[in-house]
């Protein structure tokens, strides 16, 4: 008899399982769909040799001591600065915008009191910001949102900004320095060995069975436990009672270059006519050194493994009613972006899974919850 049934080895189910066998020594079976543990931040090495991020790239920052610390514990970090490039009327620019990003695409040598007048000289004021379109609308204007904006979030989400939460562009800064890193949180770095390394470690616990190409409901019925903790998507679970809850998906080309290095910036950004959105060369990621190089374009799409949650206050409506049965199925506690239906980071997926951990375990906080065990 299992303590815990954990459905989805990514980081909610990973780091679930290593509090929970090793904190409170509790038995637990994590079982995942795929053949391997990671979730999405899952990486390997190529047929070339290169470490790659098999769907899409992950780059690690977070503003919380505690998460930080609590996955230190399972890796060592390399110092990374993300810094992304955007294909803008023929050359690469600074996203997000920032004053480098004006005085590049305009030809200018404006100041930071003048970009901030000059950005200030083209926003429309919008009296209430309800969408993604009056979020970027009303900080930079008409122009810089079509070339920046509006194309890339089409392809991205399938729907017009305007269609689209004001919470998606929020997360996009512009500034008026000339600051190009694309996070600005306090802890930023990549495991020094991988996304999969650092997983491995985690849950390497004589505990802590894994079950690997192993569907739910098949592991639900012959795998004896008391509780579960489902990351997958919770529409799925209830086996769609109120309809799908909207994702978006990804497609990914991967190319395997005989170079050492194919473009000058990890991610360049393609917000406009090109179906991919973006391409992302690893090498910059990992800091490996390697004769070859490998980049991967990414392409949205509707149908596949689910990625996004769709932001729309229809969708999170729905959701609501979804939420409200799982609050009433006992054994059953969800976690993660599917099993919330939240357009998450990786740290406030650790965090979320910290914070059910101690409300399991009886802990009073989650600096506790992610205490070594003694």
């Amino acid at each position: 008899m299992f303590d815990y049934l954990i459905v989805g080895a990514g980081f909610a189910g990973c780091v679930l399982a290593e509090r929970l066998a090793r904190g409170s020594g509790k038995k637990v079976v994590l079982c995942d769909v795929r053949p391997h543990i990671g979730g999405n931040a899952y990486d390997h090495h190529d047929a070339a040799g290169v470490l790659v991020h098999r769907y899409g790239p992950h780059v690690f920052h977070t503003n919380s001591r505690e998460v930080f610390e609590y996955l230190s514990q399972f890796t060592e970090w390399r110092p990374y600065q993300h810094r992304v490039r955007a294909w803008v009327d023929g050359q690469l620019v600074p996203i997000p915008i920032n004053l480098d990003t004006i005085n590049q695409l305009y030809g200018l040598r404006l100041s930071a009191p003048e970009v901030e007048a000059f950005l200030a000289s083209r926003a429309v004021r919008r009296e209430q910001i309800r969408t993604s379109e009056d979020v970027i609308v009303s900080k930079v204007g008409v122009e810089l949102y079509e070339k920046f904006f509006k194309h890339y979030t089409r392809k991205q989400w399938g729907l017009d900004p305007s269609e689209l939460d004001a919470a998606v562009t929020a997360r996009v800064p512009v500034r008026s320095n000339r600051d190009d890193r694309y996070f600005t949180d306090t802890y930023q770095a990549m495991p020094l060995h991988g996304f999969t390394r650092m997983f491995e470690r985690m849950v390497d616990h004589p505990n802590i069975k894994i079950l690997l190409n192993a569907p739910f409901r098949e592991m639900q019925s012959v795998i004896p436990h008391r509780e579960v903790i489902f990351t997958g998507p919770v529409d799925a679970f209830f086996d769609y009672r109120f309809g799908k809850l909207p994702y978006r998906s990804l497609e990914f080309h991967f190319e395997t270059k005989d170079q050492e290095r194919f473009q000058d910036a990890p991610v360049i950004n393609y917000p406009n006519e090109n179906p991919y959105t973006r391409v992302t060369e690893f090498k910059h990621l990992t800091g490996q050194v390697h004769p070859k190089t490998t980049i991967v374009y990414e392409i949205p799409k509707g149908e596949g493994d689910p990625y996004y949650p769709v932001p729309r206050p229809e969708n999170a409506a729905l959701y609501r009613r979804y939420e409200e049965l799982a609050k009433e199925t006992p054994g059953v506690h969800f976690a993660g972006r599917l099993g919330t239906y939240r357009y998450y980071n990786m740290d406030q997926v650790v965090a979320q899974a910290l914070t059910l951990y101690a409300k399991l375990a009886g802990v009073p906080n989650r600096q506790l919850a992610a205490a070594k065990a003694a």
